[in-house]
């Protein structure tokens, strides 16, 4: 019988339910995928050769560990709404003579069989994310992988078994709160008024704090000669702070000043819309911090994320040449027919025991060029270089230093330019080497990988000329950038869901008791326009201070990325511009559902 209650009480608020479920689903489906990329053996394996120390593991496990942290968080706030929402009905049950016992048993199985649900949906379709993000991820990487596997038992296990200890914990915390609560406050609780004591020095003195401290932090994320260990807990514990003391005094002052201008207030419904607001930002304090924090993260993620393909950029720029070759093996000149040659320099030498003698002249028509780099931060610029031929071969200078980069053995062997007479003399090994650029790097960069690898197999001396090479540092720069432009979207897109969640979950929870206010107005004669009207402009300044403060987060937070991102500011309006849309689509969603309960013509 109270099985039977329950659903039915479920099903009553099951849009409400949908809500929780969807970002329970996101999440799982989300942490799914990034587990499988970081464990997913034939996926290691084939990029072990090409990225260190498995980093794709790395990248990956370090988004699983952010998402583990904000998941947890994000169960904690969904669980205590999840039980506020259904606390009437235990009470009901209660007083109908059902025991506590049964009742924590109930909540129980109801908390413990939603995240299970969720984390099966979220498994399921994280299949299809895995087929998905894996292939591009791949693809973006050059690699060649026989089976990917999108079903990983491993991964299965280790996502059923987070979620199903998150949500035992989560299932036992509920049932200690309710059935250490009394009857009469289960039935009553959401009837209870909202306490709002008057205290304008104290808010104040929470005002002016509140801003202080959001000064500081973003103050202290600028000082770049500081630890990062160090500036980000300072950081995070002063924006904290000071998003709650400025959510709690100086956004509820404003809108009590607005309240107080008659000409403003007495328009319309305008009074009813500033009271509901100042009752909420007081009530959601807590909340909108979360939020805004949240959405920093969110937002942050999905721009430092796709700010990482600026690198690929910064690594194609600050190397002139495209690939050096020194072999004329078959292999070697298969892999250079399927590149388009922009242009090619070749240098014959002799190689001896303590020396590299060049012929001078071949360097007439032909000098060595390099790429100087200009400016800072967002202001890089680069551009061709000849180096003096003259200083080629004289040590300690920039021009022998860049030239012996280029050659094997230069660095350790002198370098000598001489005239074709004296070369002829010298008894040697006879060598050359060509410098080649392509027409397009992006299209050509595998072919000439392959050619590096196939020439540092063929001579260890060329083996300092590879790592130090453009398709060498690409393809490395290529792992990191593509591994944390995945991790950053998806990390965002989670918390964005998250939090949008949160924010319709709190915004809906309390729509049943505020259905009886818009009854009333509707019945005194106020049209459904107007009150349309005022559910969007309330909802929206819901939505909108904590973006708005997540976004002067961002903008500061992007100061501490200066030390492994060069423009971490560069091409901004791109994640701003998705996820606004996107929390713009969460607000719409939010109003509508919250309209079609409070002004329901029944």
């Amino acid at each position: 019988m109270i099985w039977k209650l329950s659903l039915t009480g479920i099903k009553s608020r099951l849009k409400d339910y949908l809500v929780l479920f969807s970002g329970l689903v996101v999440a799982s489906m989300i942490f799914y995928m990034f587990l499988t990329l970081a464990i997913n053996p034939a996926f290691l394996k084939s990029n072990s050769g090409i990225l260190q120390d498995n980093l794709i593991t790395f990248i990956f496990g370090f988004g699983i560990a952010l998402l583990m942290i904000i998941t947890v968080v994000y169960l904690v706030y969904a669980n205590s709404f999840l039980l506020s929402m259904r606390k009437h009905d235990y009470g009901m049950f209660l007083t109908l003579g059902a025991k506590s016992s049964r009742i924590g048993l109930l909540i129980f199985c109801e908390t413990l069989i939603t995240g299970l649900l969720a984390a099966a949906l979220g498994i399921i379709l994280g299949f299809g994310l895995t087929a998905l993000v894996g292939h591009l991820l791949i693809s973006r990487l050059g690699l060649v992988i026989a089976y990917f596997q999108v079903i990983l038992p491993s991964a299965i296990l280790g996502t059923l078994a987070f979620f199903i200890v998150v949500f035992f914990l989560g299932a036992l915390r509920n049932v200690y709160k309710l059935t250490h609560t009394k009857v009469i406050d289960l039935l009553h609780e959401d009837q209870e008024p909202a306490k709002f004591k008057r205290r304008p020095v104290l808010h104040s003195i929470e005002a002016v704090l509140g801003l202080v401290l959001l000064a500081a932090g973003y103050w202290i994320m600028q000082q770049h000669g500081l630890d990062p260990f160090n500036v980000i807990p300072i950081a995070l514990v002063t924006i904290v702070a000071g998003s709650y003391f400025v959510f709690n005094s100086l956004f509820t002052a404003i809108i009590g000043y607005l309240i107080n201008q008659r000409k403003f207030s007495y328009r319309g419904i305008r009074m009813f819309t500033l009271g509901q607001l100042k009752f909420r930002l007081h009530d959601y304090t807590k909340i909108l911090t979360v939020i805004s924090l949240l959405f920093a993260l969110a937002l942050g993620a999905i721009t430092v994320g796709l700010n990482f393909n600026s690198e690929k950029e910064m690594t194609k720029s600050s190397i002139y040449y495209d690939a050096t070759i020194i072999s004329k093996s078959p292999a070697v000149q298969k892999e250079l027919a399927k590149v388009s040659i922009k242009s090619k320099q070749t240098y014959h030498y002799k190689e001896t025991r303590h020396g590299l003698y060049f012929n001078q002249a071949e360097f007439k028509n032909q000098p060595i060029k390099t790429v100087e780099t200009k400016g800072q931060g967002d202001n890089l610029t680069w551009s061709e270089k000849t180096l003096p031929t003259s200083q080629l071969d004289r040590a300690r200078t920039e021009a022998n230093n860049e030239f012996g980069n280029l050659l094997p053995n230069g660095i350790a062997k002198k370098i000598r330019l001489v005239s074709a007479a004296r070369l002829a003399k010298v008894k040697g090994q006879q060598k050359f080497i060509s410098l080649i650029r392509v027409n397009d790097f992006d299209k050509d960069y595998l072919a000439l990988l392959k050619i590096e690898q196939l020439q540092n197999k063929e001579t260890p001396a060329f083996h300092t000329v590879y790592t130090g090479s453009k398709p060498y540092s690409y393809q490395g720069i290529l792992g990191i950038v593509s591994g944390f432009e995945f991790m950053g979207f998806f990390l965002g897109l989670a918390f964005l869901t998250m939090l949008a969640s949160t924010l319709m979950f709190k915004v809906l929870s309390s729509a049943a008791s505020d259905k009886l206010r818009y009854q009333m107005l509707f019945k005194i004669g106020t049209r459904r326009q107007v009150l349309k009207r005022s559910v969007a402009e309330e909802i929206g300044m819901l939505f909108l201070i904590p973006g708005i403060l997540g976004i002067i987060d961002v903008l500061f937070g992007l100061q501490l990325f200066r030390t492994i991102l060069l423009r971490p500011y560069a091409g901004i309006w791109l994640p701003f511009s998705i996820f606004i849309v996107l929390y713009f689509f969460y607000y719409v969603l939010t109003v509508h559902l919250y309209e079609k309960i409070v002004l329901a013509k029944n």
